[in-house]
């Protein structure tokens, strides 16, 4: 008689959970991106512990992440949790964007000044980043690749906002171009795409540390 995962029976229904990572320790409230030495705060790690919590009992074969800082501090308790290694993956990296390593706050940031609204000029694309399409083009290509690397079970992949935002939006076949205050993806939550003989069938969203949250002190460049 088998038990826990083993009792798990493999069928054609495959499901990625897309992880945002936890707060970010950002006193200084710069635009991190993909700016390396950016950590969980102790609220981040326990929002990651509650994500692992969370994750405890799916049926997880595999653990991928984006290499930056606060991404593998996320998978690290899933890993603890499920056994399972964290696997990086440079296409679940944070977009792009000029104003990295830049104050970019309403009133006192650098979006206040002339020499930075020539980056600004086209929301659409966006003029100031790595381009909707482009973000979303490398991580569905991440996110099929996870599909069939956890075929038939369950796989958390962990990246940052815009680029699991802009996933989501892709796989409905929504617009890219967006309100980023708008956007279904707070920290530490899970977007799970499920899918079903490769098709997607249903998207689902949920936030195993939501009470955190209201607790955060938000960030820049989630």
């Amino acid at each position: 008689m088998t038990s826990g995962k083993d009792a798990h029976m493999s069928t054609d229904r495959t499901t990625v959970h897309l992880v945002r990572h936890g707060e970010v320790h950002n006193p200084t409230k710069i635009l991190y991106g993909r700016l390396s030495d950016y950590h969980l705060s102790e609220l981040g790690l326990k929002m990651a512990d509650r994500v692992a919590d969370w994750m405890a009992s799916r049926d997880l074969v595999a653990l991928w992440s984006s290499p930056l800082d606060r991404a593998r501090e996320t998978a690290s308790p899933i890993a603890v949790v499920t056994g399972l290694p964290v696997r990086t993956d440079q296409r679940l990296l944070e977009a792009t964007n000029v104003f990295e390593g830049q104050r970019v706050s309403v009133g006192d940031g650098v979006l206040g000044q002339p020499k930075a609204w020539r980056h600004l000029w086209n929301p659409f694309r966006p003029s100031w980043g790595e381009p909707y399409q482009q973000v979303a083009a490398r991580m569905r290509d991440a996110v099929l690749d996870a599909r069939n690397a956890a075929f038939g079970h369950e796989i958390a992949v962990v990246s940052h906002q815009l680029p699991i935002w802009v996933t989501r939006l892709s796989f409905e076949d929504r617009r890219l171009w967006h309100d980023p205050r708008h956007r279904q993806c707070s920290l530490a939550s899970v977007t799970s795409l499920v899918f079903e003989r490769g098709v997607l069938i249903a998207v689902s969203y949920t936030e195993p540390a939501g009470d955190l949250v209201a607790e955060s002190h938000g960030g820049v460049g989630a």
